[in-house]
C-alpha cells in the first residue's frame, strides 16, 4: 500500500529554557544554560544541588484552583504543551473528524511529585489512611494522553508510551505510523515529565548517574567533554501535532516540515548503561534512514542523545561514525541537553522541535560547555561547540535512548511539494 505522507503543523513546550517554544528556541540559539539552585525543596543534604527547573512556573497562571488539585506537574505541563501546540497549528474542533483523532503523549514516570507527597503525609501522620481521591488518576503514567483527549474531544487511539527516555520519540514515532498507514488523519504527540523531587533527584544520585558539580554547577552538563560527570535532571513537555499532508493542506495548514521515518530498536545488553558499541543505537539509525528512504548523505544535522555520561557519548558517536561514515565529518552533530539538562521521558519531544526548528531556521543549536573534546572522541567531528551555526538544514535525525536499552531515532525533512 501507498504510505500517507506527514506533515508536522504545530509546535509547543514548556522547558527549563522558557514557558513557550519561541523562548525556548531563542535561548537555544543563544547558549544560554537553564541549570540552577534546585527551588522546588531543600537540597542542602544531597551530592547534587542542581537542576534546570522551568522557571517563574505558577500553575494558577494556566489552571484554576479545583485542575491543579486533580492534575499532577507532569500532566500541568502536558496540558500546556498541548495547548500552545493546537494554537500554533490553527486547528479547529468543529471542522474535524474526531474518530480520526488520537493522542499519544507519554511520561516515563508519570506523577512521581504525586506519589512522594502522598506517601510522606501517610507515612508522617498517625497511621490513618488518608489519601486524595485523586492519588490514583494523578500518578498514572497515561493520564496526561486522557486530560487532553476530553480536553480537545479526539477519539482516535489514545495512550501512553513508557521507554524511560525514549518515551516521547516513540510516542511521536508510534503517532506518525498510524498517520501514514491511513488509521488517523491527526495526532497530539509527545511528552512530559516532573520528576525534580527529593527521591527522583536522590535515587540518580545514588546511582551516580548526574552530575555533582556544584562548584561550577552553572556549565554542570557537559557532553562530550573529557571533564563530563553525568547528566543535569530537566522538567517540561514538549507537543506536537502531525497531520496526514493532504489533510493540512485542504486547511491551509502552516507545514513546518515532514516527518519521515522512525527506527525503533533494544541494546538487549543492560539496565542502564548503553552498548558500549553503540550497536542498538546504530540500529535505530540506519533503521529510520531506511524507513525514510534517504541514503546517509542526504543527512544535514543530528540533534544527539548526549546525556553527558561517560560511557553514552561515546557509544553514540561511535555509532554515528558507523552509520554516516566519511559522511559523518560533513554533518553538525550537538547536544541540546548541555542548555536544557535531560527531560527524561519528555527529552524526545523537545529535540524533536529543535531538530524542527533547524530546518525552519537554517541553524543549528550549539552543544556548550564543550572546552576540551575527550581525546576517545574523534576532534574532527562538528560537535557545533559552544555556538549556534548557520548552515542549510534540509534533513534532521533526533536519537534518544532510555534505561532498558530501548533506543529511537526520528527524521524530519524539509517540506516541498
Amino acid at each position: 500500500m501507498e504510505l500517507k505522507r506527514v506533515a508536522v503543523t504545530g509546535l509547543g513546550s514548556i522547558t527549563p529554557l522558557g514557558n513557550n517554544t519561541s523562548e525556548y528556541w531563542d535561548n537555544l540559539i543563544k547558549g544560554t544554560s537553564g541549570i540552577d539552585w534546585i527551588t522546588s525543596f531543600d537540597a542542602s543534604k544531597f551530592k547534587t544541588k542542581f537542576a534546570c527547573e522551568v522557571k517563574n512556573y505558577n500553575p494558577e497562571d494556566y489552571f484554576d484552583r479545583k485542575e491543579v488539585r486533580k492534575l499532577d506537574l507532569y500532566a500541568q505541563f502536558a496540558l500546556i504543551a498541548v495547548d500552545e501546540a493546537m494554537k500554533d497549528s490553527a486547528l479547529e474542533l468543529d471542522k474535524l473528524n474526531l474518530d480520526k483523532a488520537g493522542v499519544i503523549f507519554g511520561s516515563g514516570i508519570g506523577g512521581f511529585k504525586t506519589v512522594f507527597y502522598e506517601l510522606k503525609s501517610f507515612f508522617e501522620g498517625d497511621g490513618t489512611p488518608r489519601f486524595s481521591p485523586f492519588f490514583i488518576p494523578k500518578l498514572i503514567s497515561d493520564i496526561a494522553a486522557g486530560h487532553i483527549s476530553i480536553k480537545y474531544g479526539f477519539r482516535g487511539p489514545n495512550y501512553a508510551t513508557v521507554s524511560a527516555c525514549a518515551t516521547s520519540t516513540s510516542a511521536i514515532i508510534d503517532a506518525f505510523n498510524y498517520i501514514r498507514l491511513g488509521k488517523a488523519e491527526i495526532f497530539i504527540s509527545g511528552g512530559s515529565e516532573a520528576s525534580i523531587i527529593v527521591p527522583g533527584l536522590g535515587g540518580f544520585n545514588s546511582m551516580q548517574a548526574i552530575s555533582t558539580n556544584n562548584d561550577e554547577y552553572k556549565t554542570a552538563s557537559r557532553p562530550f567533554d573529557v571533564t563530563r560527570d553525568g547528566f543535569v535532571m530537566g522538567e517540561g513537555a514538549g507537543a506536537l501535532i502531525l497531520e496526514e499532508l493532504e489533510h493540512a493542506r485542504e486547511r491551509g495548514a502552516k507545514i513546518y516540515c515532514e516527518l519521515v521515518g522512525g527506527g525503533l530498536t533494544a541494546d538487549a545488553y543492560h539496565l542502564t548503561a548503553p552498548h558500549p558499541e553503540g550497536i542498538g543505537a546504530a540500529n535505530a539509525m540506519k533503521f529510520a534512514l531506511q524507513d525514510a528512504g534517504l541514503n546517509p548523505e542526504e543527512m544535514d544535522y543530528i540533534n544527539v542523545h548526549g546525556t553527558a555520561t561517560p560511557l553514552g557519548d561515546l557509544a553514540e558517536i561511535k555509532a554515528i561514525k558507523e552509520v554516516f561514515g566519511k559522511h559523518a565529518y560533513k554533518l553538525n552533530i550537538s547536544s541540546t541537553k548541555s542548555m536544557t539538562g535531560h527531560l527524561l521521558g519528555a527529552a524526545g519531544a523537545i529535540e524533536a522541535i529543535a531538530s524542527i526548528l533547524a530546518i525552519v531556521n537554517n541553524i543549528v543549536p550549539p552543544t556548550i560547555n564543550l572546552n576540551k573534546i575527550d581525546p576517545k572522541i574523534d576532534p574532527k567531528l562538528n560537535l557545533t561547540p559552544n555556538k549556534a551555526q548557520e548552515r542549510e538544514v534540509n534533513v534532521s535525525l533526533s536519537n534518544t535512548f532510555g534505561f532498558g536499552g530501548h533506543n529511537t531515532s526520528a527524521i524530519f525533512k524539509k517540506f516541498s511539494e
